[in-house]
C-alpha cells in the first residue's frame, strides 16, 4: 500500500482542482488572454502542483522508506536511492 494511501481522497481533490486550472489556463490561451494573466496562473498551477510533490514525498518517506530502513539491507539502500532521484527530479523541476 502506498505511503498516501490515508490521505488518497486529500491528494485526488487536489489534483481535480489543479485540472481545473489547466483547463482555465487552455481558455485563456483560446481566448487570447494578456499574457502576464497567462504566466500568473501558470505560476499558481506549477506551486500547486510542487505542493502535491512534496506532500507524497514526505508520506513516501515517512512509510515506505523509514520502514525499509527498519529493514536494512539492499531494501533501504535502494528505498533510499529512489527517494534521492525523486528529490534531484523536484529540485531541477
Amino acid at each position: 500500500m502506498p505511503g498516501y494511501a490515508h490521505r488518497r481522497d486529500d491528494h485526488l481533490k487536489r489534483l481535480r482542482r489543479i485540472e481545473g486550472q489547466i483547463r482555465g489556463l487552455q481558455r485563456m490561451v483560446e481566448g487570447d488572454e494578456y499574457c502576464i494573466d497567462v504566466l500568473t496562473q501558470i505560476a499558481a498551477a506549477t506551486k500547486a502542483l510542487q505542493a502535491v510533490s512534496l506532500g507524497l514525498l514526505d508520506e513516501h518517506l515517512k512509510h515506505c522508506v523509514s520502514e525499509a530502513v527498519a529493514e536494512g539491507g539492499e531494501v533501504a539502500e535502494a528505498k533510499i536511492a529512489e527517494a534521492s532521484a525523486a528529490i534531484g527530479r523536484l529540485v531541477r523541476s
